[in-house]
């Protein structure tokens, strides 16, 4: 949920694409361009079916959970998608659909162009769905299958990374072969689980048991004018901390057009995105109101954030379900942190 109200895109560290509520549009490091890499291109020519091996391979060193080297041949790439596990974890099996994180290193194979690293100072780990469209096949069709604690080679042409036109801002082109080396992670809860605590009747209630956007409910009175950020349900996770990378779903709504309504009309949910959203918290790459209230949560946390529009958009309206001057109201699943 970032300043500019991005039912827009954002991009965590190379990774995914994910609709996020607004955005301020900073400078990237090396690394965000490249985890803008993961961004899923419009459908064009479906990504071929991943094989084992095809002459020639990269080769990858470098200890697990590091920063990997790449080593690309001097022969043109064979065309084929590779998924090669160079080591085999001995954790769970990631299946489609899990939400598993991984850190990567990436190359482009006919430039040598570093893709950048998620191990890289201001670099997280990655929250990929498995099998999701919303995110390049490179990343999330390698997953599938694959044990936590893996480390994967992969070889996508380019209609398992970016298609024809390419990623100009990770200077990508619509020709090119990417290789990433890929350290499978843990797979972590699409949402958080627990018995939800009684709202107040004068706050908006929520209903958010099912993996899908929540349904919000908006009382038939004013807002209130300080910031609400109550626990629905209590996580037993890392203790959220400022300057720290986030990971989340959400659903959010406006508080006067909706008030009185049983099922408010949402504005915006990581849900209808197909990806949680990851962010900085804390340090102003969303509203305040976020900053404020998520910073000191935790892990597994389900959140009610009121906000008033002076901790939010204030006076800028962000289309008709987000007039201006909008106290707005989130439901936020707390689901990793790094």
């Amino acid at each position: 949920m970032r300043r500019r109200l991005a039912a827009l895109l954002i991009v965590p560290a190379l990774a995914l694409t994910a609709t996020a509520c607004g955005g301020d549009d900073n400078k990237k490091s090396d690394t965000d361009k490249a985890d803008s890499a993961s961004s899923s291109p419009k459908a064009e020519a479906a990504a071929p079916k991943p094989v084992d091996s095809a002459s020639p391979m990269p080769e990858i060193s470098g200890a697990l959970g590091k920063q990997a080297k790449i080593t690309v041949p001097k022969a043109e790439p064979s065309g084929k998608f590779v998924v090669h596990t160079l080591s085999q974890g001995d954790g769970a099996v990631v299946k489609k659909d899990d939400l598993v994180s991984m850190n990567f290193t990436g190359k482009v194979w006919k430039s040598g162009k570093d893709l950048g690293s998620s191990y890289q100072q201001g670099g997280s780990p990655q929250m990929i769905t498995a099998g999701s469209k919303s995110v390049i096949p490179a990343f999330a069709d390698a997953l599938v299958g694959q044990k936590e604690g893996s480390r994967v080679l992969v070889v996508a042409p380019p209609a398992a990374g970016f298609g024809s036109q390419g990623n100009q801002q990770a200077g990508v082109t619509g020709t090119d072969t990417l290789v990433f080396a890929i350290d499978v992670g843990k797979v972590t809860p699409k949402m958080a689980t627990g018995t939800q605590a009684s709202i107040p009747s004068n706050l908006p209630q929520i209903k958010a048991d099912k993996p899908e956007p929540a349904t919000i409910s908006v009382p038939k009175n004013d807002p209130p004018k300080k910031l609400v950020d109550q626990v629905l349900i209590q996580g037993k996770g890392a203790e959220v901390k400022s300057g720290k990378t986030v990971t989340m779903q959400y659903s959010g709504a406006a508080w006067k057009i909706n008030e009185g309504k049983p099922k408010a009309t949402l504005f915006d949910s990581s849900w209808n995105a197909g990806q949680p959203f990851t962010t900085v918290i804390g340090q102003g790459q969303v509203i305040p109101g976020w900053d404020k209230g998520l910073v000191g949560k935790h892990v597994g946390d389900r959140v009610l954030l009121v906000i008033p529009a002076d901790q939010a958009y204030g006076k800028q309206a962000k289309g008709d379900t987000l007039p201006a001057n909008s106290t707005l109201v989130f439901v936020v699943d707390i689901l990793a942190t790094s």
